[in-house]
């Protein structure tokens, strides 16, 4: 097993390449993304227990309770973002030629597998770093962040969430490395 780094680790025998990408961050982005979750849901409750201290015909609890709805979705997103960044894993396998990609919280997840001869364009992606939709999808508030992506089938496929940019550039040698391999066997 080699490691990139101590998030990045990638394990070459058998006849198959695996990748392990921690999502979990810095300590102190840890504490800040835990502390932010945490206000939000107290925030909610705070708002809950106001609407039901207040007279029933009071138009302010229909408000409320519509404020409560867009609060209810982004605690969702929030605490999703959270899991994934404290329990989450991005999995790859390349083996009898195929590439398995999956996101695993607590070891569930959906796995995408794409057959090696498909994939075509494998490299870094080509981003825009002052762009406010980079910015947003490579904060830790959001699952995102990938750096990496191919060609499948006229389809662009995007992974590596979360990785630095030296991390990709070191991994996309040993993705070319173990999908020529793949394709040399069949």
């Amino acid at each position: 097993m080699e490691y990139l780094s101590e998030r990045v680790s990638v394990d070459r025998r058998d006849g198959r390449t695996s990748v392990v990408i921690s999502a979990r961050p810095s300590k102190g982005r840890e504490t800040l993304l835990v502390t932010w979750t945490i206000t939000w849901l107290l925030c909610g409750i705070y708002i809950m227990v106001a609407r039901t201290e207040l007279q029933v015909g009071d138009p302010l609890r229909q408000y409320l309770l519509v404020f409560l709805a867009f609060w209810a979705y982004f605690m969702l997103k929030i605490g999703k973002a959270t899991l994934w960044r404290l329990k989450g894993f991005e999995l790859w396998r390349i083996k009898d030629g195929t590439l398995t990609v999956k996101d695993s919280l607590f070891g569930y997840g959906k796995a995408s597998d794409h057959f090696v001869d498909n994939i075509q364009k494998l490299g870094l992606l080509n981003v825009d770093r002052s762009s406010w939709k980079w910015q947003w999808n490579d904060s830790i508030w959001v699952i995102g962040g990938e750096r990496l992506g191919f060609e499948y089938l006229g389809r662009k496929v995007v992974f590596g969430k979360g990785l630095t940019d030296d991390e990709a550039r070191r991994l996309v040698p040993i993705l070319k490395d173990a999908l020529q391999k793949q394709r040399s066997k069949a």
